[in-house]
Order: C-alpha cells, then structure tokens, then sequence
C-alpha cells in the first residue's frame, strides 16, 4: 500500500519536471517529509481547455497543469466527504471492476508527485528483541521525482450548492517490484516518465493496459532506505525523517517515540 510519503519540491520545480503549467492558485502545500492521508498534496493532470460557456473543446490541445487535492477518494456519489479517508488507495488489480473507481480511471486520471514513499517492514521477535515494524524511505538516488498514478474525483455538498466542489484523489497500488516485495507486498503503481503521457491523455477512456506495475531494472535507481520510526507518528516532520539510520537508532527512536506516543501505524 502506499500511506506515507514525501514532496518537498516547490511548483516551479514540478512545473519543470512534468511539463506542466501552475494551476494550484497558491494553494501548494510547503516542504511536507510526512504526507499522510486527508492532508492536500500535488498532482499533475491533463484537461481539455473550455469555452466561456464551459464547453469542453476537444479539438483544442489539452492542458497538464498542477493541481491542489485533498488526498483520500471521495466518489462523486457519496453521501458525505468521511468516506474518503479509507480510500487513499485504489488497487490496480481491481480498478476497472470496482463502482468507486471505474469512471475515474476512465475519465479523470492523474499523477502525483513525490520524493519517495515510506513503507514499514514486518520483523518478527527473536532473543531479546521484541517484534516491529521497521520504516524504510524508497527514493531515487539523483533526486528526481517519483510519479504515483492516480484517480480524482470532483465531489459536491448537495446541502450547499453554491460552496466550492471538493476534489479529492486516491494513490494506486500494485503487486510489489523484486527487492520491494523484500519490505512489503504492496507499493504504489510508480510510473516512468515513458509512460505519464499515456496516463494522462484525456482523449484515453481505457487505460487497463497501463496498470502494470514497473519493469525490475527500474530498481536500479531506487534506493531503499531504513529511517526512523519518528516517521510513525503524522505529527513528526521535517528532513531528518528522510535520513538513513542503523538498525541500533531506529531502535532507540522506537523506544523514545513509545514513551510519549502510540504509533500510528
């Protein structure tokens, strides 16, 4: 699954990396090194320019541009917004079959950008030490971006028409890659920049052919890293959660982070 992650790069940036122009009206969240779910992040999404009238023009080139949602899928039909805080995640799996996701794989897909993602890593006990999980950092090693396939919704209060619409998106998630399924069996659905124009095109309405997960060699330049267990806990950020530690730190942090705190994961 993926339920953690980091962005720290600002719009301009992300304009570079994806091609993409700044639609997130300065609503872009600042260097976040603990995004958790419900939490508004940047994505980058692909959009048929409109008339004065609203008319989508077709014949018209489509637009990438950064957009600010709020991180947890809210169908278009919900009865209320609570809903999305259990869909962060969409399998990919299973999205051309489920009710929640189908339409939005079809119609709205997006990317969301990121510096790496955290997964925790089940350890059973042995002598002296006790079970845990263990918080390992995925990130490229020259720095460039990850790009998380996505889905976005659009979702109204009906109780109040006139108030801005909510949009909302979910992280797709695969069978995990080679080393990767050595930490955890899911990971999200990492897309190569080959492939971010295929994903995006709005003129696509069937993407099942794209919801494979990466090629191995992909791996190469991953780096898997163990941090601390501070990431656990959604109050803690900044960089140091990011920074590689031996097994005898995280341990420490562990114990530290048990005197005043219960995990959240």
């Amino acid at each position: 699954m993926c339920g953690r992650y980091a962005a720290t790069k600002d719009p301009a940036t992300l304009m570079r990396e994806f091609d993409a122009v700044d639609g997130t009206e300065g609503k872009a969240s600042g260097a976040d090194y603990n995004v958790a779910p419900t939490k508004n992040v940047t994505t980058v999404v692909e959009r048929y320019p409109r008339d004065a009238d609203g008319t989508v023009l077709e014949d018209e080139p489509a637009v990438r541009s950064l957009r600010v949602m709020r991180w947890g899928l809210v169908p278009f039909w919900a009865k209320d917004p609570s809903v999305g805080s259990r869909m962060i995640n969409t399998r990919a799996e299973t999205a051309t079959e489920k009710p929640s996701f189908r339409k939005a794989l079809s119609r709205r897909r997006c990317l969301v950008p990121a510096d790496g993602w955290f997964e925790w890593k089940a350890t059973p006990a042995v002598e002296g030490r006790k079970a845990a999980k263990e918080p390992y950092y995925m990130t490229t090693q020259d720095g460039s971006s990850l790009a998380f396939a996505g889905l976005w919704e659009t979702w109204r209060d009906k109780a109040e028409p006139d108030a801005p619409p909510l949009i909302t998106c979910s992280v797709l998630t695969t069978q995990a890659v080679g080393r990767l399924g050595d930490i955890h069996d899911r990971m999200p659905l990492v897309l190569p920049s080959a492939r971010w124009q295929d994903w995006l095109d709005p003129g696509r309405t069937d993407a099942a052919d794209l919801l494979t997960p990466p090629e191995r060699d992909w791996l190469d330049d991953l780096e898997l890293r163990p941090v601390s267990t501070r990431v656990n806990n959604v109050r803690n950020n900044g960089p140091d959660l990011v920074d590689r530690v031996a097994p005898e730190a995280a341990d420490l942090d562990a114990a530290q982070d048990a005197l005043f705190d219960t995990p959240s994961r």
